[in-house]
């Protein structure tokens, strides 16, 4: 029965989960979000399972898919310094922490740190001088960049059910802009005081805010197997605003499964592991995915990982990546092609005392 339950179980999960792919084409939502930097993934072990870890232990790192994760840490001490040379010249950094103290008896309280660096910008207003045939005035060199600091917090309720949640303070600068102003007309007097006309006015705005954003999650291990559950909801926050346009974050929320498939075989190979991992994420400002990723590991110091992200947009939906690890220290890679953009690569430093 046990047995059956093992195939019975995640098939039926995948099934859902394919199901909500399929759908996902109708579901047209673009552009109604801000703070994007928040959705992109970092981590070199999440990009090449393709972000599906809602349901794995992935020490500190699960602070930025699913804080409950932490709760499953078997060290005193954990700390991922992520490198992602992201799209369009973008670069993007991560760091998480994680401490469990007296053994988890009181949990474990994580921190994290994501931060964006876009780069340099040549700054232009539309010019007021007839003379100017470019019909713009250049401002100078200006500097964009975001990031989010934030603390969390994960503890097993029982031994197969765990919650976490995580609290984050989000900056991000645009730059400063003047954005015309059609309700207030500024009047142009002649030489006898007369008004002849009127004058657009502007607004400036520095286009810099703080939203707080709240992750939470659940795990949940089935005890059929090595199988198990994962839940998280990510970036959860109040809407935001830019001078008239009102925006809300990336939320989303993810469903994820996983197991150990060499557990389904009757004589499976001493010190190796094959984890199949599934995520099906819904965001509110793009189709659903299902994404499905697959983690090979040999006496738990060489692993190969490759992915599948079903309804994407740019690259071809697969990512690879190579993970060493010993001694408490270990290096992750992965590598995604891009289309267009050519090839995004992430690297991930982790050391767990």
């Amino acid at each position: 029965m046990k047995r059956l339950s093992a195939f019975f179980i995640p098939g039926l999960v995948l099934g859902i989960l394919w199901s909500a792919g399929a759908n996902a084409q109708e579901n047209q939502k673009l552009a109604q979000t801000s703070f994007k930097f928040l959705s992109v993934v970092s981590d070199a072990r999440a990009a090449a399972l393709s972000g599906a870890v809602t349901s794995l232990q992935v020490g500190s790192s699960a602070l930025f898919f699913n804080p409950a994760a932490m709760s499953g840490m078997d060290k005193t001490f954990d700390l991922a310094m992520s490198n992602n040379e992201w799209i369009a010249d973008i670069k993007h950094y991560t760091v998480g922490m994680a401490v469990r103290p007296a053994q988890g008896k009181y949990g474990v309280l994580g921190l994290s740190l994501q931060y964006a660096d876009f780069g340099n910008f040549i700054g232009t207003v539309v010019s007021r001088d007839p003379a100017n045939l470019k019909g713009y005035e250049d401002t100078g060199i200006f500097k964009l960049n975001a990031y989010a600091v934030g603390v969390g917090y994960a503890k097993e309720l029982t031994d197969r059910f765990s919650v976490g949640g995580q609290i984050r303070l989000a900056h991000q600068d645009l730059g400063e802009s003047r954005i015309p102003n059609e309700f207030r007309k500024k009047p142009i007097y002649d030489s006898t005081n007369a008004v002849i006309g009127y004058a657009d006015s502007a607004v400036t705005s520095n286009n810099a805010l703080d939203p707080l954003v709240f992750d939470f999650g659940t795990q949940f291990k089935t005890g059929v197997k090595s199988l198990v559950f994962g839940m998280s909801v990510r970036n959860f926050s109040k809407e935001i605003q830019y001078v008239y346009e009102q925006f809300q974050l990336p939320l989303v929320f993810t469903l994820g499964i996983s197991m150990d498939l060499m557990d389904l075989l009757k004589d499976a190979p001493m010190n190796q592991s094959l984890v199949m991992s599934v995520d099906a994420s819904h965001y509110r400002d793009h189709a659903e995915l299902v994404k499905v990723g697959l983690e090979y590991k040999l006496m738990n110091m060489l692993a190969v990982r490759g992915c599948y992200v079903s309804n994407s947009d740019e690259y071809s939906g697969f990512s690879f990546g190579v993970g060493v690890c010993k001694s408490g220290f270990a290096f992750d890679y992965a590598y995604t092609p891009f289309g267009v953009f050519d090839k995004v690569q992430r690297m991930t430093a982790r050391i767990s005392l």
